[in-house]
């Protein structure tokens, strides 16, 4: 799982959260969601852009590995890392971490494939998208 690529910090809200005040196993997928939205945000890049442009990565296929219950209010770090870049899909994996320490309490991964928003089939990723995520691509 990732070590080293893109950091970006999340704080557990009570609606991430459970009857018992952990967070809920499905929100960890919307946590790597917005750490995969702040990643191309730092890249220079937009999920608005690419859907004007008829573009969409629908995900194929998510994963997470649960280590260790999260707490509300609990200061998050989630890292990002490219792996398996493909010429129609790329992977990218997570671990959520704590702010105060080196406990990880899930990782995880999703694949997703670029698709032309008309005909629903994959296509392409476009160059400039390759050409930012190939050198992050382990």
């Amino acid at each position: 799982m990732p070590s080293s690529g893109f950091r970006t910090s999340y704080r557990v809200v009570w609606a991430d959260t459970d009857a018992a005040q952990v967070v809920h196993y499905a929100n960890y997928f919307r946590i790597f969601e917005r750490a995969e939205e702040e990643f191309y945000r730092h890249l220079g890049f937009s999920f608005t852009e690419w859907s004007s442009r008829g573009l969409w990565f629908p995900r194929v296929e998510a994963f997470c590995r649960y280590k260790k219950p999260a707490k509300f209010n609990e200061l998050l770090q989630i890292e990002v890392a490219v792996r398996d870049l493909k010429e129609k899909s790329v992977k990218l994996e997570f671990r959520v971490l704590s702010e105060k320490s080196d406990t990880v309490f899930a990782s995880g991964y999703i694949i997703a494939v670029a698709a032309d928003k008309k005909t629903g089939k994959a296509t392409a990723i476009p160059v400039e998208i390759l050409e930012k995520l190939r050198p992050l691509s382990e």
